[in-house]
C-alpha cells in the first residue's frame, strides 16, 4: 500500500498518496475559507515524508512554518479531527526572492526565459512577438548571448540596424515596434526585471533537498512585493517549473514525488493568456510528472484554469464557494461536476460546497489503483507550526545560515551580447582611426589635432575607407548580418572620430 500524507479528517483520517502525487491536484475556495492553512498541513506531512516543496507566500504568513506553532491556539480544531498524535514542532526552509530583497536571490537569463514567457511578461501583441522571436534567432546565429535586459536592449537595436538585410529571411521589421518592445523592457527594470535577468541563474536542483534529519526542504518564494506586478509574478513562477521541466531526467512513476510545486493565485497565470502559452503550460503540466515533480494550483475560483490544465489535476480539495447570483450559482455547479459522486447519496454537492465552513473542504483524490475516489466532506487538521507571520529575527538568521548564500548572494556580469557587441564596435573603431592615419592613432590628441582642417582632413580620408568597405561588401554575398551590421557603424564611428571625441557610439543600446 502507498504512503498517505494525511492531512484531514472525514469519516476517518484523509490523505493523499505519494505515489500519485505526479497526477498533479488543485486547493480552491473563496478568500478566507482556508486555503492557506491547507497548503501549509500539507507541505509539512510532505516535508516529514521527506519530499521537498516550493511555495510561493503573497500573504507573507507561510516563512513561519519554521517556527512552532501552539497546542493552545488550534485545541478545537484539534478535537474536530480527532489528532491524536498531534505535537507541534518547525521545519526546514530555504527563503528564495526574485526581487532579492527578502531572501536568497532567484535569477534566470532572458536566454532561459525564452520569448514566449518574455512576450508575456511585456505584454505584447503578436506583430510584437514575432520581433521578438527574431531577436532569439538572431542572437542564436551569432553566438550572442542574451543574458540580461542590456542584452536584449542591444539586440533590439541591432535587429533594428539591420531590418533591411534581416527582411529577406524574417520579414518586415518595424522600428515602431522595437520602440514599444523598448518601453516595456523599461517598465520592466522599474518592477524589478534588471534583478530578476541576471547571473548565477538558479540550478534548480537546488530546490530538491533534504535537511540532516532526512526532512524535506521546503522552499518559500517571498513575494509579497512580487506579487504587486502579477504579471511578472506568474511569469517567475512559471519559468521556475519550465526550467524544472527542461532541466530534470526521465524518471517515470516513484514511490514519492522529487518535488511538489505550490503554484498560488494560479488565476493571475492565466488572465489574458494567449493561446500559444496555455498550449506551453498544459505541455509542461501534462509531461513534467514523468520528472518526478508534482504541481498544485492554487486559486480561488476552479473555472479560472483552462480545461485542459483543469482535466490534468486529479487530487481535487475545494473549499467553501459563494455563490449570490444566478451566475455565481452556475460556477459552483460547474464545480461540484468535476468531482466523483455517489449516486445513491442524497447529498447535494453543490449545496454543500456553498455552506463548507472555514477550514473545511470537499475532497477527491486518487486512490491505490490510480481511480478518483467519491467526495467527502473532509475538517483539516490545524498546522503543526506557527500560524501568524514569521518573527524578523528569525527570518534573519534563516537567510543568513543558508548554505546557498554565498553561491547566490553576489550577480555576476560575464561578457554578453552587450559586451560582446561593445567590443566589436570599438574593435572596428581603432581600426578605422589606424587606416585613417596611423600616427594620430598611436599618440594622445592634442589642440593642433582639434583643428578644423585636421577634422576635415580625417573625415576625407574615412569617406574614403567607408566607400571601398561599401564597394567591397558588395561584392560579395556572404557576408554574415555581424559584418553587415559592422559595416553600417562605421559612418557613425567616422562622424564620430571626425569630432575628435570620446563619446561611445553604444549610446544607441542604451535607449
Amino acid at each position: 500500500m502507498s504512503q498517505q500524507v494525511y492531512f484531514g479528517y472525514g469519516k476517518a483520517p484523509v490523505g493523499l498518496a505519494l505515489d500519485k502525487l505526479n497526477r498533479h491536484g488543485i486547493i480552491a475556495g473563496a478568500t478566507g475559507t482556508g486555503k492557506t492553512v491547507t497548503l501549509k498541513v500539507i507541505a509539512e506531512q510532505l516535508s516529514l515524508a521527506g519530499v521537498p516543496v516550493f511555495l510561493s507566500d503573497i500573504k507573507g504568513d507561510l516563512a513561519s512554518i519554521t517556527e512552532p506553532g501552539s497546542s493552545q491556539e488550534v485545541a478545537e480544531r484539534l478535537k474536530e479531527t480527532n489528532y491524536d498524535n498531534f505535537e507541534t514542532r518547525t521545519f526546514p526552509i530555504e527563503l528564495w526572492d526574485a526581487l532579492g530583497e527578502n531572501g536568497i536571490p532567484i535569477r534566470v537569463t532572458v536566454s532561459e526565459m525564452g520569448p514566449i514567457l518574455l512576450a508575456r511578461l511585456l505584454g505584447l501583441n503578436d506583430t510584437q512577438t514575432s520581433i521578438l522571436n527574431v531577436v532569439f534567432s538572431v542572437a542564436d546565429d551569432e553566438g550572442l548571448l542574451l543574458i540580461d535586459l542590456m542584452d536584449l536592449r542591444a539586440m533590439l537595436n541591432y535587429v533594428g540596424e539591420q531590418a533591411k538585410e534581416l527582411k529577406d529571411i524574417y520579414g518586415s521589421i518595424s522600428k515602431a515596434s522595437i520602440g514599444v518592445i523598448l518601453r516595456s523592457i523599461k517598465v520592466l527594470e522599474d518592477q524589478g526585471g534588471d534583478v530578476f535577468f541576471a547571473e548565477p541563474s538558479l540550478d534548480i536542483k537546488d530546490f530538491i533537498k533534504t535537511n540532516d534529519e532526512g526532512l524535506g526542504m521546503i522552499n518559500i518564494l517571498d513575494a509579497v512585493s512580487l506579487y504587486q506586478t502579477p504579471f511578472l509574478y506568474a511569469t517567475v513562477l512559471l519559468a521556475l517549473l519550465s526550467e524544472l521541466y527542461e532541466t530534470l531526467p526521465e524518471v517515470g512513476d516513484l514511490d514519492k514525488p522529487k518535488l511538489v510545486f505550490f503554484f498560488d493565485e494560479a488565476h493571475v497565470l492565466f488572465n489574458n493568456a494567449p493561446t500559444v502559452l496555455i498550449e506551453k503550460i498544459e505541455l509542461v503540466v501534462r509531461l513534467i510528472r514523468s520528472k518526478g515533480v508534482s504541481v498544485f494550483f492554487v486559486t480561488q475560483n476552479p473555472t479560472d484554469i483552462p480545461d485542459k490544465v483543469s482535466s490534468q489535476l486529479a487530487n481535487r480539495i475545494q473549499h467553501g464557494l459563494r455563490a449570490y447570483t444566478p451566475k455565481e450559482l452556475k460556477v459552483v455547479n460547474a464545480v461540484a461536476d468535476t468531482f466523483r459522486q455517489d449516486v445513491d447519496s442524497d447529498i447535494d454537492l453543490a449545496t454543500t460546497i456553498q455552506e463548507l465552513a472555514t477550514g473545511e473542504a470537499v475532497v477527491s483524490h486518487l486512490d491505490a489503483e490510480g481511480t478518483p475516489t467519491i467526495a467527502e466532506k473532509v475538517m483539516v487538521y490545524p498546522p503543526m507550526s506557527k500560524l501568524s507571520v514569521i518573527d524578523s529575527q528569525v527570518k534573519l538568521q534563516v537567510i543568513n545560515h543558508s548554505t546557498l548564500l554565498d553561491k547566490y548572494s553576489e550577480a555576476i556580469n560575464r561578457e554578453s551580447a552587450h559586451e560582446q557587441l561593445n567590443n566589436l564596435i570599438e574593435e572596428r573603431e581603432q581600426a578605422l582611426i589606424q587606416e585613417a592615419d596611423p600616427d594620430t592613432a598611436k599618440m594622445e590628441p592634442t589642440k593642433e589635432d582639434t583643428s578644423q582642417d585636421r577634422i576635415k582632413e580625417l573625415e576625407e580620408k574615412l569617406a574614403k575607407q567607408i566607400k571601398e568597405s561599401k564597394s567591397s561588401s558588395r561584392k560579395s554575398n556572404r557576408d554574415t548580418s555581424m559584418d553587415r551590421f559592422t559595416k553600417n557603424v562605421m559612418s557613425q564611428v567616422g562622424r564620430e572620430v571626425g569630432r575628435i571625441v570620446s563619446r561611445s557610439i553604444l549610446g544607441m543600446f542604451k535607449k
